[in-house]
């Protein structure tokens, strides 16, 4: 039973590519038009092709119909996988694998004082409280005092936020993986009773790298990406500490939440200084 467990966890990989992860994997993936020419990449970030040019601004109103429809690219990505995904796919599903392989000893060593783990689990409620009131602070400020940039950043982090959730909550109904504290940190899959509680993946983690994956796009400056990157690690990491989860569902949750943060962003910005400065830092 052991031995088909590990089976299990070394299997489950291309099932968090797909399922976890690559559920934003779409936002690499799309057919240039007839006679473009593609230029070789320079480097990684440029090895990874760009979302759809970003369409029309999308108001409060037409968020349910966009919602809706990104949860049917996001469910359909597996198809949109293609050869050039390799370069990022690869060296996370080795990152995934090894997390998966050596959640359950890395879990044991983590302290299991319940005054540390409640705080620790504060924390991560915290900074991501913390997070989701910025673009709700940008959105306010967007829509009281005439601001398109702040506002638009406010309405793509609710696109991104209600596309995670839907996305986490569905993955966690069916793997159904037991949290830390049962069984010994055993992290078995598909237990019984366990329904939208389970472990896999962590819902505060991809919330907060939905949250950085487009604040991030809105904002490209280093001090921007600095805090609040530091800020969306800090959640992941304090979600271990805390005993709540295993190192391989936050990794998952991060991936999955920043590709699809970034996905939303590049498919709905329009802001023009957004742009500018994309173009100006060789976005």
């Amino acid at each position: 039973m052991k031995s088909a467990s590990s089976i299990f966890r070394w299997l489950i990989v291309p099932v968090c590519l797909c399922a976890g992860v690559s559920p934003a994997s779409y936002a690499f993936a799309f057919n240039p038009p007839p006679g473009a020419q593609i230029s070789a990449p320079v480097d990684v970030e440029d090895a990874l092709p760009d979302a759809p040019k970003p369409r029309p601004p999308i108001a409060e109103k037409g968020l349910p119909l966009a919602i809706l429809k990104d949860q049917i690219t996001i469910w359909t990505s597996l198809v949109r996988v293609r050869t050039h995904d390799l370069i990022w796919l690869v060296p996370l599903g080795a990152a995934a694998g090894v997390a998966l392989a050596t959640d359950t000893d890395v879990m044991r060593d983590v302290s299991r004082d319940r005054t540390f783990n409640k705080d620790s689990v504060n924390v991560s409620n915290s900074l991501l409280g913390f997070e989701i009131a910025v673009p709700v602070s940008l959105y306010g400020v967007g829509l009281f005092k005439g601001n398109p940039h702040a506002r638009e950043t406010g309405i793509l982090s609710g696109e991104a936020l209600a596309d995670s959730v839907v996305v986490e909550e569905v993955t966690k109904i069916i793997f159904r993986r037991e949290r830390p504290l049962y069984n010994n940190a055993a992290g078995d899959f598909f237990a019984p009773n366990i329904g939208a509680n389970g472990s896999f993946p962590s819902s505060h983690s991809m919330l907060a790298w939905t949250l950085a994956g487009v604040i991030t796009g809105e904002y490209p400056s280093k001090w921007v990406q600095v805090g609040v990157y530091s800020v969306a690690s800090g959640v992941s990491l304090t979600r271990v500490l805390g005993q709540e989860h295993f190192p391989s569902d936050v990794l998952v949750g991060a991936t999955a939440g920043w590709l699809i943060g970034h996905y939303v962003f590049e498919k709905h910005h329009v802001h023009p200084v957004s742009r500018a400065l994309r173009t100006k830092l060789g976005g």
